[in-house]
Parts: C-alpha cells; structure tokens; sequence
C-alpha cells in the first residue's frame, strides 16, 4: 500500500476513532457531538438562570424542561426562542503539533416554538402543548496540515453539519392543588423535522512509493473525498412531577424522566481516491469509488433530573437542578449484530464509558420594575460533563439574562452562555496524543405572547 494511503488512513481516526478498515468499508463506528451532550429545554429566561429550571418552569417552555410546571400557566401562551452559537476548538494533534491551531464555527437556529392552552375538565386543571425543540447540533469545521515525513504531506479539509430535533406534545394536569404530574411524547423524524447530519472529508498530499519488481520510487499527489449521510428517527416520552409548597415552604419541588429510546439510524458512506503519477504514463492513474449503505439501531440513554426552587421573597428565586444521563447504555447495534460504543467507536465490552452528571444552579431578581413593566435579571452557573472512556469530560458554564415584561401580554427575553472545556477530547485521536479546549459562547433571545 502506498505510504500516502497508510498516513490517511491512520488519519481516518479523526472522524470515526475506528479501525481503518472499518472506516474504509464505510461501516458506522463513532457519532461525533461538537455540541453539549446533555442538552436540556429552551428558552432564555431559563438558560439565563443557567439551566437549572425543573422546579420552576412556569411558562410556555415548560414542556421542555418538566411537563408538569405546565399547569402554571393560568391563559394560553404561544412562544418562540432562537441562539446563536460561536463556538472555538484549539486543538493539539501531540506528535504532529504543526497541525495544531484553532478552527471556529459560528451559526444561528430556531430554538424552540410552542403553543400551550389551559382548560379544566372534571373539575381538574389541565394544560396541553404543541412544541418543537432543537436538540444537538452537528456543525464543527478543521481545517489543517502536517508533514508526516520529509516526503509525506496531507492536508486535510473536514466539516460536519446538521442537528437533531423533536416535535413534542404535551399534557399536564392538576392532582391536587400543589401537586400536578404531565407528559410529553417527543418525536424526531427526518420526514418531519431535521433529524440528519452529515460530514464531508477532502484529503490531499503528495509523497513517494515503491512500484512495480524493480521496486523503483516515484513521485505521486493524491486526494480522497469522504462524504457520510446520517438521518435519524424514534420517539422517547419526559414524564415530570411539580410539587409547590412543599412542607408548607416556599419550596418547590420537580422531578424529570426521559425515557430510554431505540432509534432508527441510517447511514450512507461514499469514498472516491484519485492517485496520479506525475513522472509516468496517465495510464498509471489509479482511480477507486466506494459505496455503502446502512441501517442500523441506536440505543439512546435514560436521562432523569430532580430539580428544587426557594423563593427567598416575592422577587427573588434561587433553583437548582441535577441531571444523571446513563451513557453506558448508548450503544449502536449495527446490522451484522455487532454492538459499538458510540463515544469511543470500539466494541461496547471494551469501552468504559460511565454515567454523567450535570449539576446546575440560577437565580432570578426582578427588583428592577414600574408600573406598568417587569426587568428581570437571571443569572447562573452549570457543570457539563460530556461522556468519554475511562471519566467524562469537564465542561462548564456560566450565563446571564434579562428582559421586559408586562406579565399580560407579553415576554421578551435575552440570555448570554459561556460554556468551556480544557484539554478535553482525547478519545478522538488517542493514539496522537491529541486534545482540545473549547469555548463556546450562545446568546438566546425568546418571546412569549399571552391571549
């Protein structure tokens, strides 16, 4: 085999963390998040009080962080939310630090719409929902060379994009007058939101290889171009508890479940290598495609939250959420029967992937007021583990919100996130010595309009 195609097939460990004949049949191996893995509801008056939103979700995005906070709503409310991300990855490829540097991707999405109307009914509160949420997003962008010897060069050209999110219908009702119980079905298809991702790979790089008895060297150039498609489908449920005044306290209470799910996961992988011999006949071109297509079954985790709320006073409110995400059930079950880890692209037997836990806390003042209107000020902190072997990675966070409302017709909310990681990733080129810090700054913006 040509020296070049050794040295990107090795390279190949970037984006699948696989076996180089695995990547070369075009099998699934590794799902790459450049996003949060624990991605939690919407909004940004809730994302400005750092996530930690169980206990007190009160809103129109109530739905997506506990269906059982719907039943505060008390008239119908619709909302919207959008974010817009900048994200930058420094990443250090170790034994190859001529490659090292910073790559950045910045984009804009829909974030979050719902509609949601109170009624009684048997002389019970209830409250139903329509709401799509954006959930992962894709997008990551490397862009990069180095020199493997004095007559091997690569430079590769790699970026990935698409998101994943679900369409979700929500009831709530009222049990008792604190305690209320709601559930959301949550569905995500291709055919019905954007529910696919894909990722794109043009390699290219010149070097010398033996040919032929004689074993004579020559000089050659040659580029590959990779392009996987993915899309994805399957429904999970969040069932959410809310208990208010609990021991007769300005405490409340949420609970949150997110039920474990096996999605439908298709692949289609392409690979078409060019290699030219400058010094010989054109007749000595060498030209290769490849084509595979998959279909595949991924277990995604159960996620479950407890959350609490103390309102200090009519105008001060500090809350705090756990999450616990059990990643060491994320497994792809390929169609030979095979079962992978994900995370790591190797067998799940041989992957020690352990279960995450987000911890997130917030606060809300709304001391600023006047007659007629309402400036909130939000503000919070959370620590974001992402799964990986051996122990999670660290990620953190810090946010901060504002806003104007009437309380009658109408929320208008603005949220600030910085969430980081250091020396993070290394899994994905463990054999490099590679790693990566990660910053990512989001800003949110919502409306909710009440009739």
């Amino acid at each position: 085999m040509k020296q070049l195609m050794i040295l990107i097939s090795m390279f190949f460990l970037f984006l699948s963390a696989s076996e180089t004949v695995c990547k070369a049949q075009g099998e699934m191996q590794r799902i790459e998040i450049p996003s949060s893995f624990n991605p939690v509801g919407s909004g940004a008056r809730a994302l400005g009080m750092g996530g930690a939103f169980i206990a007190v979700a009160d809103d129109a995005t109530a739905a997506s962080w506990n269906p059982g906070g719907l039943i505060r709503l008390d008239r119908p409310e619709i909302s919207v939310a959008g974010a817009g991300f900048h994200r930058v990855e420094d990443n250090s490829f170790g034994l190859h630090p001529e490659a090292d540097g910073e790559e950045s991707v910045s984009r804009m999405e829909l974030n979050y719409l719902s509609a949601a109307y109170p009624f009684r009914f048997m002389d019970y509160n209830m409250v139903v929902s329509l709401n799509y949420q954006h959930l992962y997003d894709f997008t990551r962008k490397w862009n990069f060379s180095f020199q493997q010897d004095a007559e091997s060069f690569i430079h590769t050209d790699y970026q990935s994009e698409g998101k994943l999110s679900a369409v979700a219908l929500a009831y709530c009702v009222q049990l008792t007058e604190n305690i209320s119980i709601g559930v959301s079905v949550n569905i995500r298809d291709d055919g019905l939101t954007d529910n696919s991702w894909k990722q794109e790979t043009f390699q290219w790089g010149s070097g010398n290889d033996s040919r032929g008895e004689t074993d004579e060297r020559n000089d050659f150039v040659e580029e590959i171009r990779i392009h996987d498609e993915y899309d994805f489908s399957g429904y999970n449920f969040n069932i959410g508890v809310l208990w208010k005044n609990a021991f007769d306290l300005p405490l409340t209470l949420g609970a949150v479940i997110k039920t474990p799910f096996e999605a439908d996961l298709d692949s289609h992988h392409s690979l078409y290598r060019f290699t030219q011999y400058p010094n010989l006949p054109s007749d000595d071109d060498e030209k290769e495609f490849r084509s595979h297509k998959e279909n595949a079954d991924l277990d995604m985790p159960l996620s479950y939250g407890i959350g609490m709320a103390w309102r200090f006073s009519d105008n001060f409110t500090m809350s705090l959420d756990v999450y616990r995400t059990q990643w060491d059930d994320f497994i792809l079950k390929r169609a030979d029967g095979s079962e992978i880890s994900p995370i790591t692209g190797k067998s799940a037997a041989q992957s020690d992937i352990d279960p995450t836990h987000q911890v997130r806390i917030g606060g809300e003042y709304l001391g600023f007021q006047t007659a007629d209107y309402v400036f909130p000020l939000c503000f919070g902190a959370f620590y974001d583990p992402a799964p990986a072997p051996g122990s999670p990675d660290d990620f953190f966070g810090l946010t901060l919100g504002t806003g104007i409302s009437d309380r009658k017709h109408f929320t208008f909310d603005l949220a600030y996130q910085y969430r980081f990681g250091n020396s993070v990733g290394e899994y994905i080129l463990e054999s490099w010595n590679f790693s990566q810090d990660v910053r990512e700054h989001t800003l949110y913006a919502s409306l909710i309009i009440y009739f």
